[in-house]
């Protein structure tokens, strides 16, 4: 079920809102920008996301092929969310909201959600990476 969540960093400099379906699944990729900080996210349709505040402290972060554009709070570091501009799953722009920065998260909708692992790290995004148990 489709639910409309605040959040933002851990500052508070950054805020938005996103309407999201946990239930429908969350993500977990192990390239070194998401497996470094254990980032663990939910994918918002671009109609369904809203900057609300601290557009002017986030940092965009690039690197490979750069079609992802992680952002993170330039005060406090927390990356809250990213978006993805030339997507290899969706065909269309997406964001990836943290699902650790959601205000109100039910957590036993959270851990009965399905996850989906990417491989990231070998740009090979339509399979599970042969090990994911450090995600």
């Amino acid at each position: 079920m489709r639910k409309s969540y605040g959040g933002g960093c851990h500052c508070g400099a950054v805020r938005f809102e996103a309407t999201v379906d946990i239930s429908a699944g969350t993500g977990k990729c192990n390239c070194s920008v998401c497996a470094k900080p254990r980032l663990w996210t939910v994918d918002v349709r671009p109609d369904a996301f809203r900057l609300i505040a601290g557009e002017a402290e986030l940092i965009d972060y690039q690197f490979n092929s750069k079609v992802a554009h992680h952002l993170f709070c330039r005060n406090c570091g927390v990356h809250a969310f990213e978006w993805v501009d030339v997507p290899k799953l969706t065909g269309e722009k997406y964001f990836n909201v943290n699902v650790a920065c959601l205000d109100g998260v039910d957590i036993d909708e959270l851990m009965a959600a399905p996850v989906t692992y990417y491989d990231g790290r070998n740009d090979a995004w339509e399979r599970a990476p042969a090990e994911a148990r450090h995600l």
